[in-house]
């Protein structure tokens, strides 16, 4: 007989995975990896004997728990499963996933919902950090039908807006790596930064590109996907982040001006395939980028003025606004982003 999970399936952001309570799946990490990459068929580019939906972005799994830890709701751990390869990593976060912790945790009775809102405190295992998520619960129960829209998703849905908090320096120890707003790594000028995802900042002219081209025309440059990766690794040993042959981060992000009244427009590498839109906490680290004086994002973005700043991030699919508030040093200090959910399953999944 086949082994099984409970799981929800949840669309979340610009995302799609499996959603476990802690204790549905195995306690040993090799046999819970084996498990996640059964049920998801990887490796192969068609995933077609699993959930997964043959993109890094349907390709993901939470796995969640009720907190011990003070004024925390949950613990949220984050694992990728790799497509292509036999690979299960939880070397980053994922803040798309991220939104979709609040509503499963009260489905499956790990916060109390009240009326007509419900905010859960998520801590998020794979950094140490903690992000606020606010659910609409009429009369206790989890809605997820809405009027709030974000690009990369068709139709509307519940809103589910997202504090993050202390989030600079979660993988790399500090928000800029190596102190400084720019560096040069093998002849270009670029910006490693860390708010919640590592990501290395460039100006698409250097790479070549001019940044508005189709993330298909970008795979399907050879040249330029071996320049980033030969990049990315050296980047890598700077942010701290040991050889990154294996791991997801960091993200390549090349940056071009605005097109759509946006505040800057992305084209992101995660790390081989290009993102259709781009990811939240990526999009974090790429808003604060901009606000960096001197760094290759802010001589091109569109950063506005005072304490509170809200920067559209453009990308293939529309655009990610992220609300930056910046402390009297014009430092960011807390990020908010708007995302929404839609449980499409819940039952049991099977491995082979």
């Amino acid at each position: 007989m086949s082994e099984y999970a409970n799981c929800m399936w949840i669309r979340a952001g610009t995302s799609k995975g499996g959603y476990f309570l802690t204790e549905d799946l195995p306690a040993d990490i090799k046999a819970r990896d084996a498990f996640l990459l059964s049920i998801m068929g990887s490796p192969d580019l068609r995933q077609i004997d699993g959930m997964g939906g043959a993109d890094p972005l349907t390709s993901k799994v939470a796995v969640v728990r009720k907190s011990d830890r003070e004024g925390v709701d949950v613990d949220y751990l984050f694992l990728q499963v790799v497509v292509d390869q036999a690979i299960v990593t939880d070397a980053q976060n994922c803040g798309n996933i991220l939104a979709g912790v609040g509503p499963f945790a009260i489905e499956r009775g790990l916060v109390a919902a009240s009326d007509p809102q419900t905010r859960v405190t998520i801590y998020m295992e794979n950094t140490g950090q903690i992000a606020v998520a606010t659910i609409t619960t009429p009369k206790g129960e989890v809605s997820y039908r809405g009027t709030a829209a974000i690009d990369g998703v068709p139709g509307t849905s519940a809103a589910i807006p997202i504090e993050f908090k202390d989030t600079a320096g979660s993988s790399c120890g500090a928000l800029l790596p190596t102190g400084n707003p720019v560096d040069t790594v093998k002849g270009i000028q670029l910006t490693m930064i860390d708010n919640g995802m590592p990501c290395v900042v460039i100006q698409a002219s250097d790479m070549g590109i001019s940044g508005r081209e189709t993330p298909e025309e970008l795979e399907a440059n050879v040249q330029l996907r071996a320049k980033l990766e030969d990049l990315r690794l050296a980047c890598g040993l700077l942010m701290n982040l040991g050889d990154v042959t294996h791991k997801t981060v960091p993200k390549m992000t090349m940056i071009s001006a605005a097109t759509q009244g946006g505040a800057i427009s992305t084209r992101t590498f995660i790390p081989h395939r290009c993102h259709k839109t781009i990811g939240v906490l990526g999009a974090v680290s790429v808003a604060t980028a901009c606000l960096l004086p001197g760094s290759p994002a802010n001589t091109m973005a569109n950063v506005g003025e005072g304490a509170e700043r809200n920067l559209a991030i453009e990308h293939p699919s529309g655009q990610m606004t992220v609300v930056a508030t910046l402390d009297s040093a014009g430092m960011v200090a807390s990020a908010a982003i708007l995302r929404t959910a839609r449980k499409l399953m819940d039952g049991k999944v099977f491995s082979k």
